[in-house]
């Protein structure tokens, strides 16, 4: 995933996924990109960055089921006001964990669990019910697409076997787009 610049052919997807012919109207603008970028010491991993500051920021239609957020917004049911968020802090998972089921291997599990939510993410969207979806901003999993839930977290990527989708911003927006199961690797076996 290209930290630096956005591949073309992703923005066109990207655009045509969600039929975006407002020529940048509903996008946020470079200024306020950098602006957010500077106020939470990260920056955004490409294709995410150039969609929200050229394309979009946000849409009712989706993905998720509720639509995707804006940049500086949570979703409806995220139950606070977001003040705990760290984007700055490494995400901390690299492997997916359902916490509901298992510990893991860390000392303080609730610690982990509350940085799963609160570091190195932000929130693109929900399906409801809490379960969220996340692009991780910082930390060895830094682009990739991490779905969040009440009772655990796993990536979003063929190469974690949930999904045949390619990884990161694109690759998941490009399976909403094709209207695939997000789930979808047990059915294409």
């Amino acid at each position: 995933m290209d930290r630096e610049q956005a591949a073309p052919e992703d923005l066109d997807a990207l655009r045509k996924a969600f039929g975006m012919d407002d020529d940048g109207a509903s996008a946020l603008g470079w200024e306020a990109v950098y602006a957010f970028e500077a106020e939470h010491g990260i920056v955004l991993p490409e294709p995410y960055r150039t969609f929200v500051a050229e394309i979009s920021d946000g849409s009712f239609q989706g993905p998720p089921e509720y639509g995707l957020v804006g940049l500086a917004e949570l979703p409806s049911d995220w139950g606070g006001d977001g003040a705990e968020r760290r984007p700055a802090e490494p995400f901390p998972l690299t492997e997916s964990w359902l916490w509901e089921e298992d510990e893991g291997l860390y000392e303080d599990p609730e610690a982990v669990v509350d940085q799963v939510f609160n570091h190195g993410s932000i929130v693109l969207g929900t399906d409801g019910c809490a379960m969220n979806w996340h692009l991780v901003v910082t930390g060895p999993h830094r682009g990739h697409i991490w779905h969040v839930t009440d009772v655990g977290a796993m990536p979003f990527g063929a190469e974690f076997g949930f999904t045949t989708s390619a990884p990161g911003f694109a690759g998941w927006v490009g399976h909403w787009a094709a209207g695939k199961e997000w789930f979808d690797a047990e059915s294409a076996e």
